[in-house]
């Protein structure tokens, strides 16, 4: 982003912030009516403003020395987090509040069609209106502050039994498990991902895949945790791709060089994890003398790196070859993997995180990241071809998760 599209951006999220800061107060000074003391009131709307007001000021500047480093540290994920915490929690209450308002509004308007300007006086807000607003609003504020101490590290097992035609007998049975965006650069509790590997061990799947973004910027973020991930076996092997973050396209580099030799470092690490690293190219995965394709590319997204390249990778495969495609990014099967020529029976993505947020139930499953990514987690299917999205094994920018929990993903194969 560049120096006015920076300022101009700050500038909106200050009077964002702001104008949430001011609506959420109509409802705290509504509230503080019934104290008696007017030095009570003041004192208690001055400690509002100091703390919200410079809890804003705090972000901007934030966001500012984010811009101006070029990466998102540590340090930066803290304050992230009790951003969006306070965002969430306020937008819950200016809804009910908003809602108030336009009730009001229409109140107002017909008092003035029906006895004259002169009579009519604008109804005063609802106290017990705005305790609920507040205390509905701690349902977020609570939500938020378990996802990121906890819900974080709530590892969960997701199945899928995918059922094919075309599926050679030896297969039937098959089972991969899927992990996608450990971002390494993101944990500091060592404990929690040994307990997200273990379970991932525990499901003894006959084959194992990473889906990309290994690390946040640099190749030696995942360097404590080797010994963690390179305990994960697997009888027919275990194979990853490279995501969007793997390149180090995130963070500024002293010099080209120096950018090319964390590349070279990264490629060494997935060596030293165990992992056969596909870029852009496919291997044959053989079982009782039957075989299925196994096709990784580089990352491939729609207004993301798009160096992957799927014609490379499926040179000399055969059309009638059962195919599993790795790649990152799922917008590569909705515009391209989706339609190739010769059937890609499963592609199987990551790159979303479920953007680790939303809700997701029997009857209700939403995050914002839909409005980005019509297929953001779980599985879909197209004319018989399947894409299943891992919700991410680890986090990024926003140091929690909220309803989206991290996911270790089971695929069974089984003939129709």
């Amino acid at each position: 982003m560049n120096q006015v599209g920076s300022l101009i951006f700050l500038v909106a999220l200050f009077l964002f912030s702001t104008f949430l800061n001011w609506y959420v107060f109509q409802a705290y000074k509504t509230v503080l009516s019934g104290v008696d003391s007017e030095r009570s009131k003041q004192m208690l709307n001055l400690i509002y403003w100091i703390v919200f007001g410079g809890i804003s000021i705090w972000v901007v500047y934030t966001f500012h020395q984010i811009f101006k480093a070029g990466e998102i540290s540590t340090a930066h994920q803290q304050v992230l987090n009790v951003f969006l915490t306070i965002v969430v929690t306020q937008l819950v209450c200016t809804i009910f509040l908003f809602g108030e308002d336009i009730f009001r509004n229409i109140q107002a308007g017909f008092s003035l069609l029906v006895n004259g300007k002169s009579e009519t006086s604008f109804p005063t807000r609802l106290k017990w209106l705005s305790i609920i607003a507040i205390a509905i609003s701690m349902v977020p504020f609570t939500s938020f502050v378990y996802g990121i101490t906890k819900g974080k590290y709530n590892f969960t097992v997701h199945r899928e039994i995918i059922y094919f035609d075309d599926l050679p007998d030896a297969f039937d049975g098959f089972t991969i498990t899927q992990l996608s965006d450990i971002h390494a650069g993101s944990f500091k509790n060592l404990d929690a991902v040994k307990k997200g590997v273990d379970l991932a061990i525990a499901q003894q799947s006959d084959l194992f895949v990473f889906t990309g973004d290994l690390v946040n910027h640099e190749a030696g973020e995942i360097e404590p945790m080797i010994d963690i991930f390179n305990k994960i076996k697997a009888p027919y092997g275990q194979f990853s791709i490279i995501g969007n973050h793997d390149y180090g396209d995130y963070v500024s580099w002293e010099s080209p060089e120096a950018k090319a030799e964390n590349f070279k470092k990264f490629i060494k690490q997935h060596e030293r994890l165990g992992y056969k690293l596909l870029i852009d190219e496919h291997v044959v995965i053989e079982k009782d003398g039957q075989q299925i394709t196994l096709v990784g590319v580089q990352n491939w997204g729609k207004g993301f790196q798009s160096k992957g390249d799927l014609t490379k990778a499926m040179e000399g495969v055969a059309s009638e070859n059962f195919k599993i495609l790795l790649s990152h990014d799922p917008s590569h099967w909705d515009y391209e993997a989706k339609n190739e020529p010769r059937k890609i029976h499963l592609t199987l993505s990551g790159h979303t995180h479920g953007m680790q947020f939303g809700i997701e139930t029997p009857l209700i499953k939403w995050s914002p990241v839909q409005y980005r990514y019509p297929n953001w987690a779980g599985l879909t299917a197209y004319q018989g071809r399947f894409l299943y999205v891992n919700r991410g094994f680890g986090f990024h920018a926003f140091s929690g998760r909220v309803g989206i929990w991290p996911e270790i993903t089971v695929i069974e194969l089984r003939k129709k």
